[in-house]
């Protein structure tokens, strides 16, 4: 299966999930952007070494990072392998004495451990293709009738849309830097698409 090369865009706050935010991948360039759900945990975790900060301590991260060192462990590149019910999965490809061995991990963390054993990020063209957002600099025009979202932060009343006005309000989201709500959008249209 083929893997596509990505690099990390950025990261934005979820303003509907308290204590989550958007990792922003991007493929090395095209304007196809994989926006992924992370915790408030594993996002530090990349921010702090995408800046370059030194907490005192270690975090897991680096904790991780320092024993594989020690035992000589390299990770040579991480592939997001799989994508289920809007959960991305990916593996770690590590190389101790000329072996090469597959451990699977969640794609946040992957991400955190690839920025500080500066390795590439890859994900299989068909992920790429069934989650990924096209930026578009055409932006629909006419009233846009918010989401909802429940308190736990699931999207509701998609039943009032048709999945034309769905792909819509996606054009919309993405063009407004808004992926938290397009990575929402993005799997309310995969799963209608499936249903169908």
């Amino acid at each position: 299966m083929r893997k596509i090369k990505l690099e990390i865009v950025g990261m934005s706050y979820s303003q509907s999930q308290s204590g989550a935010y958007a990792l922003i991948l991007g493929v090395s360039g095209e304007n196809r952007r994989l926006p992924i759900i992370i915790g408030g945990f594993e996002a530090q975790a990349i921010a702090i070494e995408l800046e370059k900060m030194k907490p005192t301590r270690p975090l897991t991260h680096d904790l991780f990072m320092n024993f594989a060192n020690h035992f000589k462990i390299k990770i040579t590149k991480v592939i997001i392998n799989k994508f289920e019910e809007g959960i991305f999965f990916s593996q770690l490809v590590c190389e101790q004495d000329g072996e090469t061995s597959m451990i699977d991990s969640r794609t946040s963390d992957a991400v955190a451990l690839a920025i500080r054993f500066k390795c590439p990020i890859y994900a299989f063209e068909s992920i790429i293709e069934e989650a990924s957002i096209v930026m578009d600099d055409d932006q629909m025009e006419g009233e846009d009738k918010e989401i909802k979202l429940s308190e736990e932060g699931e999207p509701v009343g998609f039943e009032d849309y048709l999945l034309e006005e769905l792909e819509e309000k996606l054009k919309n989201a993405v063009a407004d830097e808004n992926y938290e709500k397009a990575s929402r959008l993005r799997d309310e249209i995969n799963r209608r698409k499936k249903t169908e």
